[in-house]
């Protein structure tokens, strides 16, 4: 029998008659059934919004992983608070000061969002579209030192 190659992971994953990274998404959100649930689709919303071409994944046993040439962040859920961690914030600038955890890192950084709390959907969208940015010219860096 010859293998599939040149799958992406969710594909594989399906192929294997595993659900898809995003319908394990959904099943998360529906399982939490809170205001983390609430919380999370409106992160992901957002997400799809900033970088339409987003690619979620579900890694590390269970944390939804939005990816453009790379991590953006993660949304993970615990009781008190739903973390968005991105995966080189203290390279991104944040002007409105949504970074909140993570702050003594030297790659990461996070943003804790606890219930009740407002999102500030501009500012995220556009720290957000910074981080896919920063992959994309990242990914291009390599790129072009591999062909010199």
């Amino acid at each position: 029998m010859k293998k599939a190659t040149g799958l992406k992971k969710s594909s594989a994953s399906e192929a294997r008659g595993g659900s898809s990274p995003s319908r394990q998404i959904d099943a998360r959100i529906k399982e939490l059934g809170d205001w983390r649930g609430d919380t999370l689709a409106r992160i992901r919303s957002i997400i799809k919004q900033a970088v339409p071409e987003v690619v979620e994944e579900w890694k590390w046993r269970g944390v939804p992983v939005w990816e453009h040439d790379g991590i953006i962040c993660t949304g993970e859920t615990y009781k008190a608070v739903v973390k968005m961690t991105f995966a080189k914030g203290a390279a991104l600038d944040d002007p409105s000061g949504l970074f909140n955890s993570c702050l003594e890192g030297n790659v990461r950084r996070a943003i804790d969002i606890h219930e009740g709390d407002k999102i500030n959907e501009k500012a995220l969208k556009a720290l957000i579209r910074e981080a896919a940015e920063l992959n994309m010219s990242a990914r291009a860096a390599r790129t072009k030192s591999k062909s010199a």
